[in-house]
């Protein structure tokens, strides 16, 4: 027995050819309309034209009326006011030296980091003073003296890898909250 493989587009009477590998049971013509219309009410997925202005991603969604960023929706081509101050974004940082990290807080990740000698940034944590004073004393049984230095030890470290964890890189965490805060100024 032949199945029928006429389109069933409700109300037009199509009835042309389904395509044999159709997922269901509409014409090429009707399965073209039910895309464009997918993506124009969801988007598509892909490389961005040119990296995101405002964190720096390279993939997003196109829409037929403009692509959106994929971490901060930022619609590309958007001008970023550069006469406005960047929003402040305070965030905890872990830093390895050796054997040792060091937990510290800033709103100005890049200059501070500059300045204080490490071999690897290993997390970002949203959060100030009272953030990182709290680490200071969850972690106090490995503080070295009275500084900011602690033994690496394996309850710090499975903190710093629960903190990591989705982000591959903690720069583009960092760039999505700052974005993040952009988005909300408006």
């Amino acid at each position: 027995m032949i199945e029928d493989r006429r389109c069933l587009a409700a109300g037009d009477g199509c009835r042309g050819d389904v395509p044999p590998d159709a997922p269901v049971t509409l014409c090429a013509g009707h399965l073209a309309a039910v895309a464009e219309w997918t993506e124009g009410e969801w988007g598509t997925s892909d490389v961005l034209p040119a990296p995101c202005r405002v964190c720096g991603c390279r993939w997003g969604v196109r829409y037929p009326s403009a692509w959106l960023c994929g971490v901060c929706e930022w619609r590309q081509g958007d001008v970023v006011d550069d006469e406005l101050p960047p929003p402040r974004v305070e965030v905890v940082y872990y830093l390895r030296y050796a054997d040792r990290v060091k937990i510290g807080t800033t709103a100005r990740p890049r200059a501070r980091l500059a300045a204080i000698r490490h071999d690897e940034l290993l997390a970002f944590e949203r959060g100030g003073r009272m953030r990182e004073r709290q680490r200071h004393e969850q972690f106090a049984d490995a503080r070295l003296g009275t500084t900011e230095w602690f033994a690496l030890t394996d309850g710090l470290r499975a903190h710093i890898v629960a903190v990591a964890t989705g982000d591959g890189d903690p720069w583009q965490r960092h760039a999505r909250w700052v974005s993040e805060a952009l988005a909300l100024r408006g």
